[in-house]
């Protein structure tokens, strides 16, 4: 069965925290916005049920906090019970309840959560996370890099399990030293994936492949990254439009986008963790260290 991993994003851009990072703080969505979203994702929803003849693997990538809707609750432990749906995962920032998922098929959803300082707690977050543990969900968690974090994401990574992936995204427009870079390093072994652009142009990529971008109405593009449309999700149009190609954009600096490069070999690293951004166990037990530590050299998404 060839396999499909699938990015998909509707129009809701809704969030409750006001992180000075992001253009969508605080922004709330009208009831009309909130109707086309629920049934845009519902759509979706059916098409993934009757596209049988592809493995799926399905990230949502809202540009809000798509957990406080019941849409999205509802819809991701439909999809986890799929048996042609090998992944279901959202980006979050776990201000939800997830009580819930105990009734998704926990071998296929997922979760990659953010740790935002100054929107909630640290031991209100780490509540969330032990109730992640004890339902037995897969979930990474990570924090923007910016300089005023660290602490909270040294003590955050202590305090985890060590099976539990934190990454760290590097904060748009920070500059980090070489001081900096192998500080956050210790923490996340693969902060080098994230603290630097990387080239792109004319790279092969599985974007456009076996790697797309849905839009809420069903616009299918290779990527969020690259505008122009490969087709519609539900004319089918898309499927004559697969296959390999190269990279259009100069960099590619989000983890959703570069994640599928080929050159970087970065689908072998997260192996069935890759949507979830979730590391194999062994890699993700190495990064449980005592805190602060600079390790040797260095050779975002949420």
């Amino acid at each position: 069965m060839n396999d499909l991993y699938v990015l998909y994003r509707g129009p809701l851009a809704s969030c409750n925290y006001d992180c000075p990072y992001c253009p969508f703080a605080k922004r709330v969505d009208p009831p009309s916005l909130l109707r086309a979203d629920k049934s845009d994702l519902l759509r979706f929803a059916s098409w993934v049920e009757e596209t049988t003849d592809r493995r799926l693997s399905v990230l949502f990538t809202p540009w809000g906090e798509g957990l406080t809707r019941s849409w999205y609750r509802e819809t991701i432990v439909r999809l986890s019970h799929l048996p042609h749906v090998a992944r279901v995962a959202i980006q979050t920032n776990l201000a939800a309840r997830v009580d819930w998922l105990s009734t998704a098929d926990l071998s296929v959803a997922a979760l990659w959560a953010t740790y935002h300082p100054g929107q909630v707690t640290r031991e209100r977050f780490l509540a969330r996370c032990r109730q992640l543990d004890s339902l037995g969900v897969r979930y990474s968690v990570g924090v923007v890099g910016v300089p005023s974090h660290y602490e909270e994401a040294a003590a955050l990574r202590s305090a985890l399990p060590p099976s539990v992936y934190l990454w760290i995204n590097a904060a748009e427009g920070h500059a980090y030293s070489a001081d900096e870079e192998r500080r956050w390093t210790a923490l996340d072994p693969r902060f080098g994936d994230s603290v630097r652009p990387h080239r792109s142009l004319g790279l092969p990529c599985h974007a456009g492949e076996t790697a797309i971008s849905v839009l809420g109405d069903g616009t299918v593009r290779r990527c969020h990254f690259i505008s122009e449309p490969l087709g519609n999700l539900y004319d089918g149009s898309w499927r004559a439009a697969l296959r390999p190609r190269p990279c259009t954009n100069i960099t590619c600096d989000c983890h959703i986008g570069y994640v599928h490069l080929k050159p970087l070999g970065l689908r072998d690293v997260y192996a069935d963790g890759l949507l979830e951004r979730v590391l194999p166990a062994p890699t993700s037990s190495a990064v449980s260290l005592p805190f602060p530590v600079a390790r040797g050299n260095v050779v975002p998404g949420r």
